[in-house]
């Protein structure tokens, strides 16, 4: 697999096969995001868009063979990948269920996973403007589940970083970074001003007790 070289999910695992890392973050993408867990707080997939991007041909996966030292190309590998995402082919209308996985096995490392972090902080304004989204998973994860904050979603066998379209139903992770509602309600609307009450309101609400 050369540098850079973005796998389609059948391509990923076809290569699986024949390489351990490949293995291990295709066998995670198979078990984890795109199905339930008894610790999520709520029904349905930690990720319910992970399925239908995979069932739409709209996933790209790529290893990278960066490690801590080489923050410059690892920027350099996420910010091409916005221009990656918006060439993945999908039919029209079903743009918003394109995204790119980029793992980093080489990044397992604390300094590491700080270059990564600071090279999704770096991505986080640039996303914004752009009606995209980025996600830094790795095994140390503390990110809290908005349903039960003692889960924690974020987490996997080596870091990656994830870049999608924001979509409506991504409400719940806007409500609370305000820089992203204008972009949000100027993508959705009504629709989208309606999800994030909704979602405030249902927050606000103590939970009803059981038993």
């Amino acid at each position: 697999m050369t540098e850079h070289e973005l796998l389609t999910y059948e391509q990923a695992r076809d290569r699986a096969a024949i390489d351990p890392a490949m293995s291990a973050l295709f066998n995670w993408l198979e078990s984890y995001p795109g199905n339930p867990h008894a610790e999520l707080g709520r029904p349905g997939a930690i990720c319910p868009f992970t399925r239908p991007s995979r069932r739409l041909g709209a996933t790209r996966i790529s290893l990278s063979s960066a490690g801590a030292e080489d923050e410059e190309s690892a920027f350099a590998q996420v910010r091409r990948a916005y221009a990656d995402l918006d060439r993945i082919p999908v039919e029209r209308g079903k743009e918003e269920f394109r995204a790119v996985v980029i793992a980093f096995p080489n990044c397992m490392s604390d300094a590491g996973i700080e270059m990564l972090e600071r090279v999704a902080k770096q991505h986080k304004y640039y996303s914004i403007v752009r009606f995209r989204t980025i996600g830094l998973l790795h095994e140390k994860s503390k990110a809290p589940g908005l349903w039960n904050p003692n889960f924690h979603p974020m987490r996997a066998p080596m870091p990656l970083v994830a870049i999608r379209h924001i979509v409506e139903q991504d409400a719940p992770f806007i409500i609370d970074q305000h820089l992203q509602w204008a972009p949000y309600l100027l993508r959705f609307g009504l629709p989208g001003a309606r999800r994030l009450m909704n979602y405030g309101r249902h927050r606000r609400t103590p939970p009803t007790a059981v038993g």
